[in-house]
């Protein structure tokens, strides 16, 4: 059974399209990129910020730095709050709490701005604990911030824990330390980029997500 629930932000919790890709439209913007396409920044969506801005435009590692800080700039601004919770995942939230589960937030986005997220959106007294990167450029992997919250609360029983996440790299951060994983396909992930991380279930939707975890907690 499983006690210990860590859920992804994006793409889990709270649809943030609309905020991190005006986001990343402003930064780009800053350095004469105009995106025609705008559904290609989609994939701005979950990893780490600087290694899109790597992976996907050819920056090298400074000006990717510089980049994540011109995104910065609009995000904390407007684009953290243009964003949505998912229908359901309140309700979720509550039931599970009810049933005694504990619940934690596992995400790449900064921690200062996921706190407020979650305040904002009335989310916060779900979690037991929230963690993220730092706005140093530390701790971006997904492993290192499943890893901080496992250790922070002294979790040692990998088999009650589970983690929860729309994107490839919560499947694998959670694998490396050893935990149950969920992809969700409401996110901004697919059913292959899921399937190949290694997914142990995968589900379509909320509803789906609600009738797994209860179905397998204390």
């Amino acid at each position: 059974m499983k006690k210990y629930i860590l859920f992804d932000l994006d793409g889990t919790l709270t649809d943030s399209a609309e905020g991190i890709i005006h986001s990343v439209v402003y930064a780009l913007e800053y350095y004469g990129i105009y995106e025609k396409d705008i559904q290609k920044l989609r994939r701005f969506i979950g990893p780490p910020l600087q290694e899109s801005f790597i992976e996907y435009y050819g920056f090298d590692a400074q000006k990717a730095g510089e980049a994540v800080w011109k995104y910065r700039e609009y995000f904390a601004d407007r684009g953290m709050f243009e964003n949505s919770v998912y229908p359901g995942i309140q309700e979720l939230l509550e039931e599970l709490k009810a049933r005694s589960c504990h619940l934690f937030v596992a995400t790449s986005k900064p921690t200062v701005y996921t706190n407020q997220i979650l305040e904002h959106f009335g989310l916060m007294g779900y979690f037991d604990d929230v963690q993220g990167s730092n706005l140093d450029g530390s701790r971006t992997k997904k492993e290192e911030v499943i890893r901080c919250v496992l250790d922070g609360n002294g979790i040692s029983d990998m088999g009650s824990a589970v983690m929860v996440g729309d994107r490839k790299h919560d499947v694998l951060g959670g694998r490396a330390c050893g935990l149950d994983t969920v992809g969700v396909l409401y996110g901004f992930g697919s059913r292959g980029e899921l399937e190949t991380a290694g997914a142990g279930q995968i589900v379509p939707d909320v509803e789906g997500l609600g009738r797994l975890l209860l179905s397998s907690v204390c």
